[in-house]
């Protein structure tokens, strides 16, 4: 921008005003300061500190976000971070700098060895530093952030006058995403005095306030004293004659085993049947001319009654092939194609046969939430699905340790019975269960797990 357009300057000073005032965000500003200052007068590289933090590098000219792991962006944070030291004659960080510090040319020269020797490879020679502090007229006026331009050409004084006049728009934009000022002078003002007596007392009040001991605890509905089909054999599960939660009667078929292993078992047994009898028979005609024969009719009884005891055993496993149900109730298993074509053993669980009408809760509470709970005690299930819906239960058992969860966590095992009076919930329905213990002061019972973290880590 050329001296001898004055009012293009000043159009350009006003635009940029606005858009950082307007800026919504802190990355919105840092945008604007870094590449449209660039309306105003000309420069090659821009680069926006802040004392957020630590203090890092926001804003980089050209890049929509500077990348604090590339070589240049942390030179340039090591650099501007020597530049925000305070300046001479500002002796705390809360003291206002004098106008004309606000804008300073940086000397090459002055700089330590470790930035001057790589000023060249980063930078061109000709740079501005601009302090970017609260507006003159708000309290304060410590720098929070510093703007850094180069170029190659020196800069004019018209320049360093616009540049510093754009610094108060940018510091007074930097302010208004600083709102800790206000509800801190507001909580101070809140806490002085007999105010901050009467607070501490309130507070003492309520913390001691008693309230109730409650937990929560994974829990699902299961059935009381259900009856467990078991796998009669050893086989594979050929088909289901059932689906899942269907009604059952007494002989109602279940599921049924393959065939095919015991029927080839049981035709070799009747043919091994067959060649004993003929053997037998054989022997008892020999044994009326031959002593031989005599003695070995007594071995092939015993090989013909052991044949017959094999069929027999066969064709009894056979009979077992299909399951039926020995009692009246619901089929309670996930899906039948689970089990098609799975191999089973004798006794391995295939599914429940449970009555609807005798349920009860099952919940884990997790070892970190223990409460001194006992039978009898109160519980609530909160069936998921339903937010409208809740089930009161008494506590029947609670485990003596903690086991592991399907989950992975550590939870005792907490058995409850539903109330009579209300109706029951559906099998499999899962939930969250709260369970209740003592009354305690509303402060033990908010401390509580970090006291519990801390005498862990502190042993005491």
């Amino acid at each position: 921008m050329s001296a001898a357009d004055p009012n293009a300057s000043l159009l350009s000073l006003l635009q940029l005003q606005r858009r950082a005032r307007d800026a919504a965000t802190p990355e919105a500003l840092g945008f604007v300061m870094v590449n449209e200052t660039l309306q105003l007068l000309p420069y090659r590289q821009a680069v926006l500190w802040t004392q957020a933090g630590l203090g890092q590098v926001a804003a980089v000219s050209g890049l929509p976000q500077p990348d604090t792991s590339a070589p240049y962006v942390q030179w340039a944070g090591r650099l501007c971070r020597h530049l925000m030291r305070p300046l001479p004659g500002q002796s705390e960080p809360g003291a206002a700098p004098e106008p004309s510090a606000a804008l300073t040319e940086v000397s090459v020269e002055s700089l330590p060895e470790a930035l001057r020797t790589d000023w060249t490879q980063w930078l061109p020679p000709s740079a501005l530093w601009l302090r970017l502090g609260h507006a003159p007229d708000l309290e304060g006026g410590a720098a929070e952030a510093g703007l850094l331009l180069a170029r190659d050409t020196p800069w004019l004084p018209h320049e360093k006058a616009l540049l510093q006049e754009l610094g108060h728009a940018y510091a007074h934009a930097l302010h208004a995403f600083r709102p800790r000022q206000a509800w801190q002078g507001r909580l101070g003002a809140a806490l002085s005095g007999k105010a901050r007596r009467r607070w501490i007392a309130a507070l003492l009040l309520v913390s001691l306030c008693p309230v109730r001991l409650t937990a929560l605890a994974q829990a699902e509905v299961v059935p009381q004293n259900p009856f467990m089909v078991r796998a009669p054999l050893d086989g594979v599960i050929e088909r289901f004659d059932i689906r899942p939660n269907e009604a059952v009667q007494p002989g109602t078929p279940l599921f049924s085993l393959d065939t095919s292993v015991l029927r080839t078992r049981m035709e070799l047994a009747r043919k091994a049947l067959d060649a004993a009898q003929e053997e037998y028979r054989q022997s008892a005609q020999a044994a009326v001319t031959s002593d031989k024969s005599r003695a070995e009719t007594a071995l092939r009884r015993g090989k013909l009654q052991e044949k017959a005891v094999e069929v027999d055993y066969t064709a009894e496993q056979l009979a077992r092939i299909q399951v039926k149900a020995d009692r009246k109730g619901v089929a309670v298993f996930a899906d039948g194609n689970d089990w098609i074509g799975k191999a089973v053993s004798l006794g391995e669980r295939v599914l429940l046969i449970a009555d609807p009408g005798q349920v009860e809760l099952l919940a884990w509470l997790p070892a970190a939430d223990l409460l001194p709970l006992a039978v009898g005690d109160r519980l609530t299930l909160y069936p998921q699905g339903a937010p409208l819906q809740s089930f009161d239960a008494r506590i029947s058992s609670v485990a003596y340790r903690a086991e592991m969860t399907r989950d992975g966590f550590l939870a005792y095992r907490i058995k409850a019975s539903f109330e009579a009076g209300q109706a029951p919930p559906r099998i499999g329905q899962l939930g969250s269960a709260r369970l209740h213990g003592g009354w305690a002061p509303l402060i033990y019972v908010a401390l509580r797990r970090p006291l519990a973290v801390a005498r862990q880590w502190l042993g005491w």
